[in-house]
């Protein structure tokens, strides 16, 4: 399955990929239906919305913003065309609306406080993230009612594709690209056989769908997302919402590590920057998914370092990107992104995975040694639970991110002092990684029952 590095790396906003963008998306869709049903029901003069959130979202949707988000979504907005909007005026005003235009000349009665509704009793077998809408006439009878699911980088599923999807989005057969390949292994051939970077075969692949000068601006486009969002992060001042009271720390550490240059470190900087974007996350301010808004800093700052320290050129970002985003895309294809289906091993995981990849591939690497370094990346998150205090992507997820870009940093400086030669490939690597998300308990995806959600006592 082909999953274009444009999919994986979108310009949104935060807290959460799979909790807001999502949802929004969901949101913004249900009313598409909503206008063509009342279009052809000219007899039916009031109308009422109601939304139910299913499982994960229902556990940490109020930290997440998943009602806001909701909210926004049925009054039209989607993640990209508010990027620069005053989130938290508008998000007020919608809340506060108590209707949602249909057309020019109808609404729907919709009172966000009790028409959002918080289901945790009802499972939903084909994902932990599910969304239900429904029409309602003056009676509160349903006139169409239409399920999604969030599942993970700010993609959607229907009920009705969600058993249908071979990889967790709707994603074209590689085998109509020119370098088709789903997994490591496969990757690894072509690229020996045909003497080819991974890059080189990943850009040869997104051509076949989009003008090269295009694609060059769109890469463009979201390293400059990227870059605004570390340098926004690290200046930025003040307390997060949401009731933990976290303090931003990125822009005091960076301060800190300029004014004693002496002293610092390579894993220094490379927090001050994750972190830096993780607190623009949990302000929901813009971010890019990479590949989820939950770990949005990993590679951002792995590159954003390369960039700031080691004069990175307009063609290695490019090549990052591409390198980085053939190995989110096999991970996505073969496991899980979404830290609701796997924990944050899908989430921090997978991004330092692809933050590896991408770094050992400017920095001069084989295929080789670009497929172990991923490897290890991922390897070194195994079992990673995704336990969001109070919900919140806050703690541990900011200093998470900063960890995560570490070991990226780290696994592709091991990787090209070496042949590139291992044990565990990064298929097996993945096959392992979505085994473990099976067999952990829900109370450790995205749920906040578990893990240091609760461990942590509000006085």
């Amino acid at each position: 399955m082909f999953i274009s590095v444009l999919d994986l790396f979108k310009v949104g906003v935060g807290p959460s990929s799979s909790h807001t963008m999502g949802p929004m998306v969901a949101a913004n869709d249900f009313m598409t239906h909503v206008r063509n049903f009342v279009e052809s029901n000219s007899s039916i003069d009031t109308y009422h919305i109601r939304c139910t959130l299913k499982d994960s979202l229902a556990y940490t949707g109020v930290g997440h913003a998943t009602d806001r988000a909701v909210t926004l979504g049925l009054n039209g907005y989607l993640p990209h065309t508010i990027i620069k909007e005053n989130m938290d005026e508008l998000s007020e005003r919608t809340w506060n609306s108590k209707s949602i235009d249909i057309n020019n000349t109808q609404k729907a009665a919709f009172f966000s406080e009790d028409d959002i509704i918080f289901d945790t009793r009802n499972s939903m077998k084909q994902n932990p993230n599910g969304l239900v809408f429904e029409l309602l006439d003056k009676s509160d009878k349903m006139l169409i009612s239409h399920t999604y699911f969030s599942i993970g980088g700010g993609f959607i599923s229907t009920l009705a594709e969600i058993d249908n999807i071979e990889a967790p989005i709707a994603a074209e057969l590689s085998s109509a690209y020119p370098y088709p390949f789903d997994n490591s292994n496969q990757m690894l051939e072509m690229s020996k056989k045909n003497n080819k970077t991974i890059w080189e075969m990943k850009l040869a692949n997104e051509l076949e769908n989009i003008p090269e000068e295009i694609l060059i601006n769109k890469l463009d486009e979201i390293w400059n997302a990227m870059k605004s969002c570390v340098e926004n992060g690290l200046t930025t001042e003040g307390i997060l919402p949401g009731g933990l009271n976290t303090k931003r720390r990125a822009k005091k550490l960076h301060e800190n590590l300029q004014n004693d240059l002496e002293n610092t470190s390579t894993n220094d900087w490379l927090c001050a920057y994750a972190m830096a974007v993780n607190e623009e996350n949990a302000a929901g301010h813009m971010v890019v998914t990479a590949p989820t808004n939950g770990a949005s800093g990993v590679v951002p700052a792995t590159l954003y370092y390369y960039y700031k320290h080691k004069s990175a050129t307009p063609e290695q970002i490019r090549q990052f990107l591409l390198s980085a985003s053939a190995i989110g895309g096999l991970i996505k294809l073969n496991s899980s992104i979404s830290g609701a289906e796997v924990g944050c091993q899908g989430e921090v995981g997978s991004a330092s995975s692809m933050a590896a990849a991408g770094l050992c591939a400017i920095r001069g690497g084989t295929s080789a040694q670009i497929e172990n370094a991923a490897e290890m990346a991922l390897e070194h998150h195994i079992g990673m639970t995704c336990d969001p205090v109070k919900g919140l992507v806050q703690v541990p997820c900011i200093e998470r991110n900063g960890f995560g870009a570490v070991k990226a940093y780290t696994a592709s400086s091991l990787s090209l002092r070496e042949s590139g030669e291992h044990l565990i490939s990064l298929d097996q690597c993945i096959a392992a990684m979505k085994r473990t998300g099976l067999d952990m308990s829900h109370k450790y995806k995205e749920t906040s029952l578990g893990g240091l959600a609760v461990s942590f006592i509000e006085c």
